[in-house]
């Protein structure tokens, strides 16, 4: 067992002692260099698996945050970075060609953001339909496919009432372009997964956050807005919950969803959907004031309306993922948000 671990996947370790006396696997990790990627791929490197990055560190957000997140990376000998688009068939499939070793596919890279999906649609079909396909595709082309695990959404929920949200949900009404296409790429899994039997397993997260974390989240736009003395926009007039969850516990749920794959059996295809989430919706307010005291400032806030594409509440329902994956999120935001705060600071050079 490695010297280092996250705490949060140190169970996952000790249920799976027999997994990791066998020979450790090459897994791609498609964004790699995004925040929940690196910290896979981290991860994955730290237990000793061989890890073959790839992203195409577009400029949706600084490119420089994406490349401090590879630079952690890089000094894992068992690692190696390839620029490139998933939507790019033929670097997918020549990567695939080069690579025959190649067991499980961690498919995260994508056009994230649900109120930017209402700018530039054409980003998001590109990115989060035509990349999951190309995906489905190279894995057609892998010598053994023994799991292919691919970011959802917590976002494919859309207008439903009733919460906590769980898998057996109807999920036909999305609010945002963003959730449309999650649920889309949710319906080619399951299409290519029963008529090619790729196992696969999708993993809806619900509202990540951390260090390292994405600029345009709440957390990040937050800290940046009290660092600097700016108002904030609180949505819904602060009228909203979050299924706030850790990055260590998501880490732990996509490690846990790579080392139990879906069994191939005749009767249906082998391809499940997974909740990841905190199953602690916290209210707006109290997740501010809990910034507030992580950055030892008060922000000046600007209440203001409800934006469209977006809901007022999320909530995860994780027996599934609890039973099957033994995931269990035990991070609560009044740990997480001064660890976020910590790195903000430290990465910023905030006093």
């Amino acid at each position: 067992m490695p010297a280092i671990l996250l705490p949060s996947l140190r169970r996952s370790y000790e249920r799976n002692e027999q997994l990791l006396k066998e020979p450790r696997v090459k897994i791609i990790v498609t964004g790699a260099a995004g925040f929940i990627g690196s910290h896979v791929a981290k991860a994955l490197l730290e237990r000793g698996d061989h890890v073959i990055g790839v992203d195409n560190l577009n400029s949706y957000y600084d490119t420089k945050l994406k490349q401090d997140r590879l630079a952690h990376l890089a000094p894992f000998s068992s690692f190696q970075f390839i620029k490139a688009d998933v939507q790019d068939k033929d670097a997918m499939f020549s990567l695939i060609e080069a690579h025959t070793e190649i067991e499980v596919i961690i498919h995260l890279a994508a056009q994230a953001g649900v109120r930017y999906s209402l700018e530039d649609p054409y980003s998001y079909i590109n990115s989060n339909v035509m990349g999951q396909t190309v995906i489905f595709e190279a894995a057609k082309r892998m010598k053994r496919c023994r799991n292919l695990v691919y970011a959802s959404s917590s976002s494919v929920y859309g207008r439903n009432e009733v919460q906590p949200f769980s898998i057996t949900q109807e999920v036909s009404h999305p609010s945002s372009i963003y959730a449309a296409t999650k649920l889309a790429a949710e319906h080619l899994a399951e299409a290519y997964s029963w008529g090619f039997r790729i196992p696969a397993i999708g993993l809806r997260f619900f509202t990540v956050y951390g260090p390292w974390g994405r600029p345009d989240m709440a957390p990040h736009l937050f800290a940046n807005a009290i660092v600097k003395g700016e108002p904030i926009k609180v949505f819904n007039h602060g009228d909203m919950h979050r299924d706030f969850t850790f990055i260590d516990d998501i880490v732990a749920g996509v490690l846990g969803a790579v080392d139990h794959p879906p069994a191939v059996i005749a009767e249906a295809a082998p391809h499940k959907i997974y909740n990841l989430g905190s199953t602690r919706p916290e209210k707006l307010m109290d997740f501010i004031a809990t910034l507030e005291k992580a950055m030892g400032r008060e922000a000046k806030k600007v209440f203001v309306p409800m934006q469209t594409g977006d809901v007022p509440s999320t909530s995860a329902d994780i027996s599934e993922s609890s039973r099957d994956l033994g995931f269990q999120p035990v991070t609560p935001i009044s740990e997480g948000l001064p660890k976020f705060a910590t790195w903000f600071k430290t990465y910023y050079g905030v006093n």
